[in-house]
């Protein structure tokens, strides 16, 4: 049975002005401050060698604001997957997103799988989690890490 292969990606974090946030509802209070970073295509491979997954537009926003009188802090994360002639099973299309300040983690996040339902066909996600406020200012990369597993040639 073919299988997707473990494969990385880096996206480095610039501080950015808090604009173009309307569609992730970001409370826009005095102090909110943005990092952002963006990748344009990243592949997932087959152990065969054949490409398996394809990734393209890549959208890191890491927010830190005010709600209510609380401080929170927050990392969205927007791709579009597209799966190359196979369907996934079980797990195939799982994977981490990890958020670094140099070689210390931050913060990661474990969804199940990515919205993948057909093969051959491109598909929106967007993802949210919740890190420490405090390590706003140090966030300066967010891994991506697509997961391995089986999937089913179409």
């Amino acid at each position: 049975m073919p299988a997707l292969v473990e494969s990385s990606t880096s996206i480095p974090l610039k501080t950015s002005k808090p604009v173009g946030l309307n569609d992730l509802g970001v409370p826009m209070v005095d102090g909110t401050v943005v990092k952002k970073g963006s990748l344009g295509e990243f592949t997932q491979m087959l152990d065969d060698g054949k490409v398996g997954r394809r990734y393209q537009g890549f959208r890191v926003v890491v927010v830190k604001t005010m709600e209510g009188a609380a401080e929170s802090a927050k990392a969205f994360l927007e791709f579009e997957v597209f799966g190359d002639n196979n369907a996934a099973k079980e797990t195939a299309g799982a994977f981490e997103a990890v958020l670094y300040a140099g070689s210390d983690k931050i913060a990661s996040f474990t969804p199940t799988v990515v919205f993948l339902p057909y093969a051959n066909f491109w598909y929106a996600n967007r993802y949210v989690f919740d890190i420490p406020a405090a390590s706003f200012e140090a966030a300066e990369r967010l891994d991506f890490i697509a997961k391995p597993g089986e999937v089913g040639v179409i």
